[in-house]
């Protein structure tokens, strides 16, 4: 079978690999639909990791797909063959302490698909089929969209951040950076009962979606640099942001704006940043990080195939995998393309 393989640096290929076996007892093998290319695939794509994650040896990338069932194992319930799924990519251990605290998501034996942190690499879910743990799929309805069941991966991340937060019920929330996930942020916020939710971005278009996913109000700071300083009377008028663009000059400028005892939730991965201690302390922000998602997964695919959570505005393309190195340029121009998706159903 084929899967999407990077070697190096733009050296992006359609490999032929062994077949996904049959599956065994608790197992289920699917055949790919959709595949949603994030950032850190297009690291890999660019530049062959980041930070210190480096590309060791060639790596079937991907971790936002959709699938169909095409066999089931022995002792499996609730799945049948020709089901439509979403594919979680976290495969926590379930025995360290943080999986016992039901932190899974910091699991200290994490392995993650489409990940180079470990080596041998764990590899991605661009692959024209898999075979994993039942477990580890969400069934969907039977016309369920695969193209956006495909976006429950970076939802649930979304979903976790705002989980974080508590209760956003007449919440007023700033989201900070409006790629696939800020956007997401917004959409989840408004699910959660936020009364008012204000996007800023430096990007006419990232805003522009940010408004299609439910934001109320608008602030382009590559056009008006002091549009937060309204946001800063009497110690803050915001009660919860979600920094998602990991710029270290976002996070200043989020970190004027928190009210007196709210709370500013970091989630877009960035360098390292110089912290305003005199503001933290003087106005008691709680200031939290956000990362990947757990339980979340499951909620997040039901929630988009259910149509509570629409992430189709995001949809930039969808490309087969034919084209795959045309959709990843595609992805890396932020200025033509929010979210590509690879169409793995031909291979």
């Amino acid at each position: 079978m084929e899967a999407l393989v990077i070697h190096a640096p733009h050296d992006l290929r359609l490999d032929h690999i062994a077949d996904a076996p049959a599956p065994g007892p608790g197992h289920v093998r699917v055949a790919v639909s959709h595949g949603g290319i994030c950032g850190s695939d297009l690291h890999y794509f660019q530049h062959g990791g980041f930070g210190t994650v480096r590309l060791r040896e060639p790596m079937a990338l991907g971790h936002e797909v959709s699938a169909i069932v095409t066999d089931i194992g022995a002792e499996v319930d609730g799945l049948l063959p020709g089901d439509r799924v979403a594919v979680n990519p976290s495969q926590p251990c379930g025995t360290c302490r943080y999986c016992l605290a039901g932190q899974a998501n910091q699991c200290l034996d994490m392995r993650f698909n489409g990940s180079a942190m470990r080596f041998p690499h764990e590899q991605g879910l661009f692959r024209a089929a898999l075979t994993l743990p039942a477990a580890r799929v969400v069934r969907l309805s039977p016309d369920a969209d695969l193209a956006l069941a495909a976006m429950a991966e970076p939802l649930a991340v979304c979903l976790h951040a705002v989980r974080g937060a508590g209760a956003l019920t007449g919440a007023r929330v700033l989201v900070s950076g409006c790629g696939p996930i800020g956007c997401l942020t917004v959409a989840a916020a408004r699910h959660a009962g936020a009364a008012q939710i204000i996007a800023t971005d430096i990007s006419a278009s990232a805003l522009k979606m940010a408004a299609q996913m439910g934001a109320d109000q608008l602030i382009d700071l590559s056009q008006d640099p002091q549009g937060l300083q309204p946001l800063t009377d009497n110690k803050g008028q915001i009660d919860v942001a979600f920094e998602c663009s990991g710029a270290p000059q976002a996070f200043a400028g989020v970190a004027q704006v928190v009210r007196a005892g709210g709370q500013l939730i970091t989630v877009g991965l960035g360098p390292d940043v110089a912290l305003p201690l005199t503001q933290i302390v003087t106005r008691e922000l709680r200031i939290q990080g956000s990362f990947r998602f757990d339980a979340e997964f499951a909620t997040a695919a039901r929630l988009i195939d259910q149509g509570r959570i629409n992430p189709r505005p995001l949809l930039t393309r969808v490309l087969p995998a034919s084209q795959a190195t045309e959709a990843f340029e595609l992805a890396a121009d932020k200025t033509r393309a929010m979210k590509v998706q690879i169409a793995f159903d031909a291979l």
